[in-house]
Formats: structure tokens, C-alpha cells, sequence
């Protein structure tokens, strides 16, 4: 990744922060059941039977998860046909055993994976103390920078998660990760917890799907509404075949406030909208990052990169930007571990994109991702990755091991 300028610290008021899940229009809704919290340290029970992958590329559905589904007034003999569309807000999936994300193809548009920018409608602007813990000095913004095109030159890695909750399509933002279980041929990807549960008051979001560097030639809106999908999504569309969040982001995770962002990180197995075509993710776009569960210490580390595409005002959520900046500390709560914060502008439909570091070996790693931030764009905060990330990233890389 090609960092800017690092910037300044110093000190500016608190504000509240808030997840960075940008929730559009209320236009087409679907069903991404996406998959579970870890029983321990990330691990998760394995389901009675689990979805497949059919020639086609397609995620086959057994007729025994179709039966508890269809519990959840989810029938998805007719999902194909349009029944996605009908949401109840009161039948979350939420079990492991209960995942299924059907590839549904081109149900991402060009017009809908446009379309899915817009920020959510009730922030909340109160003070939060920051005060128990370890909290640095709150940093000075950071002025986000346009990535430089394309995309895929500088941040190979980098793209655009997009998904459908009740109130409309959202966005966020991913990292193609490694795959300790395929050398080379990872289908991973790295993303926040909450671009894929909702947390204490929900469930899992529907047709969640990875767009490795989204509209690679940085096109303006207006130029985009003429663009092909080629253009749009030049390394095609990969749809989360599997994903896993932290127990504690299922259990404490909420819209605003910060609860449970320490654990807000997650991680999906991606299959190909359009079939295999013996070509991993990381094959197809050329980079995977290592992950980092032993990044140095605050005080050791210089710079962070972070990378997304931000959706709320002043951005249009159709680039990507990075902001690079010193970290520092941020402690939530007392009893919760604390968490990187840099300086950064970037705003809603950020959430989940990469933080780079170097590691302990001197090379580039992802070593967090976007959570929170406050309602007026400043700064951004992320969660240290320690065991329990590196549980789920193990466990869903063991899942499709030999795959």
C-alpha cells in the first residue's frame, strides 16, 4: 500500500463514536445469513451440515438447512425468485449452524452497488469520557487522500464490502488476507465485525459480497452511472460463502457508543460470483496481506495506513482514500482491551478496511481495521488483533482447508 504524509498530533474535543456501516436507500433487501461467534478463542461448533459449492460456483443449499430456514419464515426454493426482497425485522439468523449466503448472480449491478453509499440516519453526537484505561491524547485530523489509480496498483488488496440490512443496501470496506491453509491461493478476506452481524439487536446481514479495488479508475459518480460492470468491479464479484465475528461483537456489539468495537473485526471465505475459474481471490488480484497478531507496541510503531471507501458526507462512497498517521491509544471501556487510534477524515462505509503496519519482521501487515469514529469526522479507532482474532481467522481458514 502507498501511504500520504503523515500528519501532526495534538488535541481536539471527544465525541462519540460510532460504527462505520454506511446503510443506503431502502432499495432491494436479500438474505446473507453470515456465520457465527467462536466458542473459544474464535473457534465455532461445526454445523450438522454446511453449504457447498456446485460446479457452477453456485453455494448449494442442504435440504436439512433448508428445513430450519424455512423456521425463520425463510423459504429459499423461492428465493431465486424474488422472495429475498421481504425482510422481517423480528427473524434474524444468527446461529452458525444457520449460515447461508446464496450466490444470487448479478444482483450487484453496476446502478446497485452504486447505489449502496448512503450513511445512517440517526448518528448520535453525545461525549464519551475516554477516560478509564490507556487514552492518548485525542489526534488531529488527518485530511483523507484520493488512492492513487489504479487501485489495483496501489492497494492491490483493498475493495468495497457490500451487503443488504433492513433498512437497505450498505457498504463497507475489505482486505484480501492470506491463507495460512493455501499459500497463494488465499479466498480470504478481512472486514468489521459489524459490516457483517448487527450485533446485540440483530443478526446477520444478507448478500454479503467482496468487490476487490471497486471502481478502479477512480470515476466520478456521474461517470459511473454510464460505467460497465467491468469497470466497475474489474476483478469480478466474490460473494461470502462463509464468515465469522467475535462472540463478543454477537453478544455486546451496538450502532453507536462503542460497545463492543474492540472485537469489531471478522473474517469471510469468498467464492466467485460467476463460477471458478481455477483462480483463487489472491490469484485473481495479484496480493494478499499477511495478518499481524503481534504488531508492536503503540509507542514503536511510526505510521498506520488506513484504507476504504468512504460513503458519508463529503465523500460519495465511490473512491478509495487512506489516511496515514501515528497511532495512539484508545480505551472504550475499562474492563475491554483498548484499541489504535490515528488521525483520519474518512467517514462512514470505511468500517472494515484495512490498517497496515510494519510488522515485527519490518514488512507490511494488516494489524487492524476501521471501527469507530466520531459523528463529525476526526479520527478513526480500530481493535488490536490478539487471540481471539487470531481464533476466527484460523478457524475459518481450517474450514476450507484443502478446498
Amino acid at each position: 500500500m502507498r501511504p500520504i504524509d503523515t500528519a501532526h498530533r495534538g488535541g481536539s474535543a471527544r465525541r462519540a463514536p460510532r460504527v462505520f456501516a454506511a446503510a443506503a436507500l431502502a432499495a432491494v433487501l436479500t438474505l446473507t445469513a453470515t456465520a457465527c461467534g467462536p466458542e473459544e478463542d474464535g473457534a465455532i461448533s461445526e454445523p450438522s451440515s454446511s453449504t457447498g459449492q456446485s460446479s457452477d460456483g453456485k453455494v448449494t443449499i442442504p435440504d436439512d438447512l433448508k428445513d430450519r430456514l424455512k423456521e425463520h419464515g425463510i423459504d429459499l426454493d423461492k428465493w431465486r425468485n424474488g422472495e429475498w426482497k421481504n425482510w422481517d425485522k423480528d427473524k434474524w439468523l444468527r446461529e452458525a449452524k444457520d449460515y447461508v449466503n446464496p450466490v444470487i448472480e448479478d444482483l450487484w449491478d453496476p446502478d446497485r452497488m452504486r447505489e449502496a453509499d448512503k450513511p445512517p440516519e440517526n448518528p448520535v453526537d453525545n461525549d464519551i469520557s475516554g477516560d478509564e484505561g490507556v487514552t492518548d491524547p485525542t489526534p488531529a485530523p488527518v485530511e483523507a487522500a484520493n488512492l492513487q489509480t489504479p487501485y489495483h496498483g496501489s492497494a492491490p488488496e483493498s475493495g468495497k464490502l457490500l451487503f443488504d440490512g433492513p433498512d437497505g443496501s450498505m457498504v463497507c470496506s475489505a482486505t484480501v488476507v492470506q491463507d495460512p491453509a493455501r499459500p497463494g491461493k488465499s479466498n480470504m478476506v478481512w472486514t468489521a465485525g459489524h459490516c457483517v452481524h448487527a450485533g446485540k439487536n440483530g443478526g446477520w446481514y444478507r448478500n454479503i459480497a467482496f468487490v476487490p479495488s471497486y471502481n478502479d479508475s477512480g470515476l466520478s459518480a456521474a461517470e459511473l452511472q454510464n460505467a460497465s460492470k467491468e469497470e466497475v468491479a474489474p476483478y469480478g464479484v466474490w460473494w461470502g460463502q462463509w464468515a465469522q465475528t467475535s462472540e463478543q461483537w454477537i453478544s455486546q456489539g451496538a450502532a453507536t457508543g462503542g460497545q463492543g468495537a474492540p472485537y469489531d473485526f471478522a473474517v469471510l471465505q469468498v467464492t466467485p460470483e460467476k463460477g471458478s475459474t481455477g483462480k483463487s481471490l489472491e490469484e485473481t488480484v495479484g496480493s494478499a496481506l499477511p495478518v499481524g497478531f503481534d504488531a508492536p507496541a503503540v509507542p514503536e510503531i511510526d505510521s498506520m495506513t488506513a484504507t476504504g471507501y468512504p460513503a458519508a458526507p463529503p465523500f460519495d462512497g465511490q473512491k478509495a482514500l487512506q489516511c496515514t498517521d501515528e497511532p495512539g491509544r484508545l480505551a472504550v471501556f475499562e474492563q475491554q482491551p483498548t484499541m489504535y487510534r490515528i488521525g483520519c477524515t474518512m467517514t462512514g462505509g470505511s468500517s472494515g478496511g484495512g490498517w497496515v503496519a510494519n510488522g515485527q519482521d519490518g514488512k507490511p501487515a494488516l494489524v487492524s481495521n476501521t471501527s469507530i469514529g466520531p459523528v463529525t469526522a476526526g479520527w478513526l479507532a480500530g481493535p488490536r488483533l490478539g487471540k481471539e482474532a487470531k481464533g476466527i481467522y484460523e478457524a475459518v481458514s481450517k474450514k476450507y482447508a484443502g478446498q
